[in-house]
């Protein structure tokens, strides 16, 4: 394909949770601020055509089949050649690239799909490196220790470039340290940046505070919820920062307007008012405990019917553990696919940690939504969390996608 990356600006985003929100995040305030800006992230709700924005819009169909078709014949010739064809994730690797440099945007967010060192997106050599945070998943690829796990994510940091480094414990911070230093990489004091909540919360956004190394910007509305998405904007403002450095600024009107304005799919979304519904793709531990203290702090004691699904590979203990708080009934579901043909497991262990809240069981996800609905009472809210697989056919309920 004649290597398009090397075409392109990249800002390269690893971590075990929070690079998604991070890529979003970052893309949408460097939109507003009048760039082109591609981002490439995985997975999605419901299309392939998500991965691939250019200021927030997807790819349409044709071009995804253009571009699919053309790396095909390249693949072809490869195996043709005796080589390996590539797998799905390396062709939508090159097809970010490719699509971006066609579009000729101005930088391109790039989501790192799994580890770093291996992933596909690291043929790049970035502007700033970001790692959002370490934690157990994919252990079977990654390593079984958050060290191990650390080490892979840090195959990212390339050398004399700027890394951004998230919350995570002190075994996983010594890796990433280590590494950046022998590439001579400068790693972001993240302590310069401050985002602290202004009021209350609620579940359609919160009034923050931002001191911005040193420029304080009082009462702004920011769009997503959730207390860990304070670390996440954390992250991307230092991306910001240290993007000056190559002439890319983001107007403070222009980003109070973005950060007003942005809403994630699938992120403590709001799909429903009445009855309050609400989806998040909590898929691991880390994440079901980030959703879980958000919506505490939001929500305080308000009571829920919780309707989830994992897949076989996720670890279903731990990310069922915190969910539990303030739940009435738990309503289990099958993520579709293969890799959750045992979706029973996930009500077996919430019968074992949770045996004095009822648990439901109902395979097609459908059915398993108006169950939810109809075993709210009071003013409960429906919480619907878990795998993609699961969000993609519960959420239609709800949306036009």
């Amino acid at each position: 394909m004649g290597s398009p990356e090397k075409d392109l600006k990249f800002i390269h985003v690893a971590g075990t949770n929070g690079k998604g929100s991070v890529t979003f995040i970052t893309a949408s305030l460097l939109s507003a601020a009048g760039y082109r800006v591609g981002r490439f992230s995985s997975p999605h709700l419901h299309s392939y055509l998500e991965r691939f924005t250019i200021d927030g819009r997807e790819i349409n169909a044709g071009q995804f089949k253009e571009y699919l078709d053309h790396i095909q014949s390249l693949a072809d010739k490869m195996v043709a050649a005796g080589e390996e064809h590539p797998t799905e994730f390396e062709v939508m690797t090159a097809l970010a690239f490719q699509y971006f440099k066609d579009s000729e945007v101005d930088l391109a967010v790039i989501e790192v799909g799994l580890g770093g060192v291996y992933d596909s997106t690291n043929v790049i050599i970035p502007m700033v490196s970001a790692i959002t945070g370490i934690d157990y998943d994919h252990t079977g690829v990654l390593g079984k220790t958050l060290a191990e796990i650390a080490e892979n994510k840090a195959g990212i940091i390339k050398a004399k470039i700027p890394v951004v480094q998230g919350a995570m414990s002190e075994e996983a911070r010594k890796v990433i340290q280590e590494k950046a230093h022998i590439e001579d990489a400068p790693c972001f004091d993240l302590d310069t940046i401050k985002v602290t909540p202004n009021g209350q919360p609620g579940i359609e956004g919160q009034d923050i505070d931002i001191d911005f190394a040193g420029l304080e910007i009082a009462k702004v509305h920011f769009g997503i919820p959730g207390d860990h998405q304070l670390d996440n904007l954390r992250i991307s403002l230092a991306i910001i920062r240290l993007l000056e450095n190559y002439a890319f600024q983001v107007p403070i009107p222009d980003l109070r307007i973005a950060l007003t304005q942005m809403k994630f799919p699938g992120r403590l979304e709001v799909v429903s008012q009445d009855p309050l519904v609400i989806v998040d793709a909590g898929h691991n531990p880390q994440a079901a405990r980030a959703l879980s203290g958000s919506l505490n702090n939001i929500l305080g004691e308000r009571k829920k019917v919780l309707l989830c699904g994992y897949l076989d590979d996720k670890d279903a203990q731990e990310a069922l553990l915190p969910l539990g708080i303030n739940t009435s009934k738990c309503i289990v579901s099958r993520p579709e696919g293969e890799r959750a043909r045992n979706w029973n497991r996930v009500a077996e262990v919430w019968n074992k940690i949770y045996p004095g809240i009822e648990c439901y069981r109902q395979e097609n996800i459908e059915n398993a939504v108006q169950l939810g609905l109809e075993l709210l009472t009071g003013d409960e809210y429906l919480l619907i969390t878990g795998s993609f697989y699961l969000l993609d056919r519960a959420r239609r309920k709800f949306t036009n996608a």
